[in-house]
């Protein structure tokens, strides 16, 4: 048996595959851009359906059916024709697709959403999830994935080698993987957004296919057809923005943790963090009350017992909307916050007027504890991130460490967001892990919104305190609002649900009372499709 005929490859073999380093090449850089399209997956979806660890079960399920898939196609393609010029034209396929979903997807997704709206009546968030990354991304995957057995075909020479070659090869798809997770998360999408970092692997994948029809002259025209529909979609896709139907956006970003969008008007600038699930941050330019749970969460103050000065600390700072309304309506405030992402630290310094001499530390909430030494008359603890709370800072040990940095008489404000129906929602969860580190916590929902607020403290006198101070004050605003606080707030009955490090079911208790969100809000638009059908729901 002839060495050619052992590869399963015919004498007229293109010349720059008979050298194994193109095809080493071939696999990295396909293994490279699998990954990085994985991760611009999870910050394509994560503006409409969250980044939540259920999404990310999604986007990386999918995508191993995709592979799989792939391999079992590719393998079995090249035995039955082991034809380089098909494996190629699939990598120029996967390529042209990967550099249309910047672009494309973003319609898939609205699109997918608008038929859901009607057929679905739970779980929205997790189908829309799971439809879009089967329309989107399965596709050119499954093609990358027929990558590796095509390859194996061309570069195992005899029976007597195909151990060390496989190995190579998985070897340098195994690298190209390591590097396509690296680079998108802390070089290409923070510096030049997800849609251009789609271009750049797309790019990668067309130029192979293009070198090897090139050198081997011959699929003139795919050459010609896949380089113009790159050329294309590096024209289309930078243009769209995830909101593209929102205007006039003062800033439009993506930070390493964040899409992030700016909107400002004479009245107000306000910060959002995705584009489905509301406003994050808000600086009112007149200084009056936001009409928020900011608002408030300035009742903690008022609980604590201090001396001249009140002490706050802010875990998840944002753009520092509650320092900056308790520098306001309260004499003798410090403040100081800590935020995860070091681009919204940026944006509160530029667009919401931020005074320089608030500390803001660039880090994780829980982390930021471990190595404070301080404690604080106030600390408030509005960490959510999409539709949940961070698992690490929603658990027993997490508010333990809140409660020893409060001063003796110090009052902890929690900002929860989406009330359940029931008393088995996350917000029950989060309150019974609260009331088993503290003896007093009460609880108070905002009007015309979907959060509550909670203090806890150990001090039995707090909401005493509370009564007194607010019964003195001056600012007619706040005290009318202070007054409705005091009518309306309850103590808190705790029960069993106890949330700790080793288990904290956040994500499936945020998407379950988020689902119920979703389906009071589609009613409306469901009612419209069936009196007025798709017409209708369009206008």
């Amino acid at each position: 048996m002839s060495k050619n005929e052992t590869k399963g490859i015919s004498k007229e073999t293109p010349k720059i595959l008979k050298n194994k380093f193109y095809l080493y090449l071939t696999e990295f850089f396909s293994g490279m851009s699998v990954m990085a399209v994985e991760l611009g997956a999870s910050r394509l979806l994560a503006p409409y359906f969250s980044s939540s660890q259920i999404v990310w079960t999604i986007i990386i399920g999918t995508i191993m059916i995709a592979m799989a898939l792939g391999n079992i196609y590719g393998g079995k393609s090249a035995d039955k024709n082991p034809n380089p010029d098909k494996l190629y034209a699939r990598i120029l396929v996967a390529g042209v697709w990967i550099a249309a979903i910047p672009f494309l997807g973003k319609f898939a997704i609205l699109g997918i959403s608008g038929l859901l709206v009607v057929t679905v009546n739970t779980n929205f968030l997790i189908w829309a999830a799971f439809f879009t990354c089967m329309v989107v991304f399965v596709y050119p995957l499954f093609l990358l994935g027929t990558v590796t057995p095509s390859l194996v075909k061309y570069t195992v020479d005899s029976l007597d080698d195909n151990g060390k070659t496989v190995g190579m090869m998985n070897a340098s798809n195994t690298i190209g993987s390591i590097i396509g997770t690296f680079v998108p998360t802390f070089i290409s999408i923070p510096a030049v957004g997800t849609a251009v970092t789609f271009l750049i692997f797309s790019g990668i994948l067309i130029a192979l296919g293009l070198v090897y029809f090139i050198s081997s002259k011959r699929g003139r025209g795919k050459v010609i057809a896949s380089g113009l529909l790159f050329l294309i979609c590096c024209g289309l896709s930078p243009s769209l923005g995830f909101a593209f139907w929102e205007k006039d956006l003062a800033y439009e970003g993506e930070s390493v943790y964040n899409y992030l969008q700016v909107k400002d008007n004479e009245r107000r600038t306000a910060l959002s963090t995705n584009v489905l699930f509301g406003v994050q941050s808000v600086y009112m330019k007149s200084g009056e009350l936001t009409g928020m749970y900011y608002d408030y969460a300035m009742a903690a103050p008022l609980m604590a017992e201090t001396d001249d000065t009140t002490d706050i600390l802010i875990l998840g700072m944002g753009t520092g909307t509650y320092a900056k309304q308790c520098m306001e309506y309260f004499d003798g405030v410090t403040a100081e916050g800590v935020e995860i992402d070091e681009k919204i630290v940026e944006l509160s310094r530029e667009y919401f007027d931020l005074p320089d001499d608030v500390t803001v530390t660039a880090y994780d909430g829980r982390a930021f504890l471990n190595v404070c030494d301080k404690k604080y008359d106030v600390i408030m603890v509005d960490a959510y991130q999409d539709i949940t709370i961070p698992f690490q800072m929603s658990s027993k040990e997490f508010f333990a460490q809140v409660r020893e940095h409060l001063a003796e008489k110090g009052v902890m404000v929690v900002n929860m967001n989406m009330r359940a129906k029931d008393n088995n929602g996350i917000n029950n969860y989060l309150a019974d892990t609260i009331a088993s580190e503290f003896s007093e916590v009460f609880t108070v929902d905002v009007s015309n919104s979907t959060n509550r607020e909670l203090f806890a403290s150990n001090d039995p006198k707090m909401i005493e305190r509370f009564m007194e101070k607010s019964a003195v004050i001056e600012n007619a605003d706040l005290y009318s609002l202070m007054n409705e606080i005091g009518e309306e707030i309850v103590e808190y009955k705790a029960g069993g649900l106890i949330l700790t490090d080793d288990r904290a079911p956040v994500e499936l208790l945020g998407m379950s009372v988020i689902d119920d969100i979703i389906q009071e809000e589609l009613v409306y638009y469901k009612e419209r499709f069936k009196e007025d059908g798709i017409e209708g729901l369009l206008g």
